[in-house]
């Protein structure tokens, strides 16, 4: 492994729970990681609540838009060293090929976007799926990716997305 890691987060309209995982891991990544999202099918925007959320933490929002995964399958898009789904549609679909045959997982969170009820029950849908997103990513960050092999270090990104 490099010194330096790629990250893709993935989901279908790259409007909440992938942008929130790019806001999260690039704010800790600690000069080791880059962070970037997309979806197969993009919105348009990062949903409000979204950004809400990643403000409410203390982290940035400046650069995150939705955009297409297909931006990470040119040639000129930075060579991914992992590509995590965090929505089900994502996973079940067929991706594009990514450079440098980075590895993948799915990591799996319930779509806060699909609720519906009070503005405080959409909130703690958002808050929740941050929650467990910035979970997963601690736990990531917790690898000492340099000294693993590469089939433990897929055992184990697998392994964060069933905790």
């Amino acid at each position: 492994m490099t010194n330096h890691y790629n990250v893709l987060f993935l989901c279908t309209g790259n409007s909440a729970r992938s942008i929130m995982a790019e806001a999260i891991l690039n704010q800790k990544r600690k000069g080791l990681f880059t962070a970037y999202s997309a979806g197969s099918h993009p919105s348009g925007s990062p949903r409000p609540e979204a950004l809400r959320q990643i403000e409410s933490a203390g982290m940035t929002t400046a650069g995150l838009r939705s955009k297409s995964w297909d931006e990470f399958a040119a040639p000129e898009a930075p060579k991914m060293d992992f590509v995590f789904t965090v929505c089900d549609n994502a996973a079940n679909e067929v991706c594009p090929y990514w450079p440098g045959q980075p590895m993948t997982a799915h990591w799996g969170i319930a779509d806060p976007a699909a609720v519906q009820g009070t503005p405080e029950e959409i909130s703690r849908a958002f808050r929740d799926a941050f929650v467990v997103l910035d979970r997963r990513i601690g736990l990531f960050l917790s690898l000492p990716l340099a000294t693993l092999q590469q089939l433990t270090i897929q055992k184990e990104i697998e392994r964060i997305g069933r905790s």
